[in-house]
């Protein structure tokens, strides 16, 4: 008898850009923790295993803003927008 594997998937990390929007990929993925340092983050996206927003991304310096979406190692980062401030106009999104 097989065993099947029924794995969940990980649910998306949502990350809040400050006022420093937009990111980096590569800071991106050492910020959250998909890699480890600079070097392993230039890897990973050289040989095509990041996507943004559904393609694959070999630019380590893409500049990313609330909204992109960021597949990488099994887990999707989830760019958003800081909360507007209170009783102001609500934050500007990169686009």
């Amino acid at each position: 008898m097989t065993k099947k594997s029924h794995k969940q998937p990980k649910a998306p990390v949502e990350f809040e850009l400050g006022s420093a929007e937009p990111i980096e990929l590569g800071s991106l993925l050492k910020f959250v923790g998909l890699v480890g340092t600079g070097g392993e983050a230039k890897h990973r996206v050289q040989s095509g295993e990041v996507r943004v927003n559904g393609q694959v991304e070999t630019r380590r310096g893409r500049k990313l803003v609330a909204g992109d979406r960021v597949e990488a190692r099994g887990r999707l980062v989830l760019l958003v927008a800081p909360p507007a401030p209170a009783g102001g106009a609500p934050a500007p999104t990169g686009g």
